[in-house]
C-alpha cells in the first residue's frame, strides 16, 4: 500500500465552504456520510479510497455515529485505520463528528438520551477511532422519557470535558429543538448544528419550521439522505430493484416505495435533470444545497464514481431558476406514504 500524500490544491475552490450558523466553523457543502460501505463486512481499501479521495477534494468533513457499520461500530473503527494508516498527519484539517441515541450495546443503557449512555458511547467511539476528541458529538434522536435537561446537560459536560469542540441536535422536534438551543446557549456551549433528513420527497425540516428556526437562531443546519438513500438516482427509473442496490437488502429502503405513482414522479424529475444538463442523482443534490440555511449535505457513497458524481455538483453547481423549482415542487407534491 502507498503511503498516502493528499492533493496540494485540494483547498483552492473556496466556494465549496459554507459558514455553519453564527459559528466560526466552516463545512463542505458536501459531507461524507459513512452510514453504510464502511464497515467491517464492506471492503476495506475501497472506504480508503473514497475517505481519501473526498479529502483531496476539500471533503473535510466525515460523518460517523456509533452504530454504523455493519457490524455496530465499525465504520469507526475503519475511520480510525484510515486517520492513523494515512491521515494522521493532517487531523487538524478534518472535522469529524459522531452520534449516539440509538440501539447500541444490550440492556437498558445502550440505547435513548440518559446521560450514562451517552458518555459511555462517546468513550467507546473515541477508542474505536483512535481520537482524544471529536469535532462534533451528537443526541442522535429524540428521547420522549428521558428529561431534556439530562440529555442536554450531558452534552454541556461532554464539551467542558474537551471531549468534543461542539455539539448538535439531530431529529428533534421542532418545540424541543427550540428548547435545547436556549438551554445549552445558557450555558455558553451553544448548539453549532441541527442534523435532519432534507431531499426532494420529504422536506419534513421545511414543514415543521425546523430549517427556519435553525437559521434565525443562528445554528447550522446540515441534511441527510439527500438522494433519498437511492431512490433520487438512474437505479430504479425501470421499474426493477437491481441486485445489490440498497432497496434489493431490505431493511430503510423498502420495495413498496417504488409505486407507479413514485416511478412517475422520478421519470418527470429525470426529464428536468437532463434538460439541465444532469443526472438525477446531481439536480437533487443541488436541490439541497440550494437552501441558503443548509450549511451542507451528507452523502452516502458504495464507489469511488458516485462519489466522483457528487464532486461535480460540489464543485460546478448549477443554479436552479423560479420555473425549475415551482416544476419541482409541482412534480414533488407527495402524500406521507411516498416519503422513502
Amino acid at each position: 500500500m502507498n503511503p498516502y500524500q493528499p492533493y496540494p490544491d485540494r483547498y483552492a475552490d473556496t466556494a465549496i465552504y459554507r459558514r455553519c450558523g453564527k459559528s466560526g466553523v466552516l463545512l463542505p457543502r458536501i459531507s461524507l456520510g459513512l452510514w453504510k460501505n464502511f464497515g467491517a463486512e464492506n471492503h476495506y481499501e475501497t472506504a480508503r479510497t473514497m475517505v481519501c479521495m473526498a479529502f483531496d477534494q476539500g471533503i473535510t468533513h466525515f460523518d460517523l455515529a456509533n452504530n454504523y457499520g455493519p457490524p455496530y461500530g465499525s465504520a469507526e473503527t475503519t475511520f480510525g485505520r484510515i486517520l492513523r494508516e494515512d491521515l494522521r498527519s493532517w487531523r487538524d484539517e478534518l472535522f469529524v463528528s459522531t452520534k449516539a441515541g440509538y440501539d447500541m450495546w444490550p440492556g437498558p443503557y445502550g440505547n435513548w438520551g440518559s446521560r450514562k449512555y451517552l458518555m459511555a458511547s462517546l468513550d467507546q467511539s473515541l477508542e474505536r477511532m483512535g481520537l482524544d476528541y471529536v469535532d462534533l458529538f451528537y443526541i442522535h434522536r429524540y428521547d420522549p422519557l428521558t428529561p431534556l435537561d439530562e440529555t442536554l446537560m450531558a452534552l454541556v459536560d461532554i464539551v467542558r470535558r474537551g471531549k468534543a469542540l461542539y455539539v448538535g441536535i439531530s431529529r428533534w422536534p421542532l418545540e424541543a429543538f427550540s428548547y435545547g438551543i436556549d438551554f445549552l446557549k445558557a450555558r455558553d456551549v451553544p448548539c453549532l448544528i441541527y442534523q435532519g433528513r432534507l431531499n426532494l420527497l420529504d422536506r419534513e425540516p421545511v414543514n415543521q419550521g425546523i430549517l427556519s428556526k435553525a437559521e434565525e437562531s443562528g445554528v447550522g443546519f446540515i441534511g441527510f439522505s439527500p438522494l433519498a438513500q437511492g431512490l433520487l438516482t438512474d437505479r430504479y427509473l425501470d421499474g426493477t430493484i437491481p441486485k445489490g442496490s440498497r432497496m434489493s437488502l431490505g431493511g430503510t429502503l423498502r420495495p413498496s416505495v417504488l409505486t407507479p405513482e413514485m416511478l412517475a414522479k422520478l421519470h418527470a424529475l429525470e426529464v428536468l435533470a437532463r434538460e439541465r444538463g444532469e443526472k438525477l442523482s446531481q439536480m437533487a443534490l443541488s436541490w439541497v444545497m440550494q437552501h441558503q440555511a443548509v450549511t451542507s449535505a451528507i452523502v452516502g457513497v458504495s464507489s469511488v464514481h458516485q462519489l466522483q458524481e457528487a464532486v461535480k455538483v460540489l464543485h460546478a453547481p448549477i443554479p436552479f431558476n423560479k420555473t425549475e423549482l415551482q416544476l419541482i415542487d409541482d412534480i414533488c407534491l407527495y402524500s406521507n406514504e411516498d416519503k422513502p
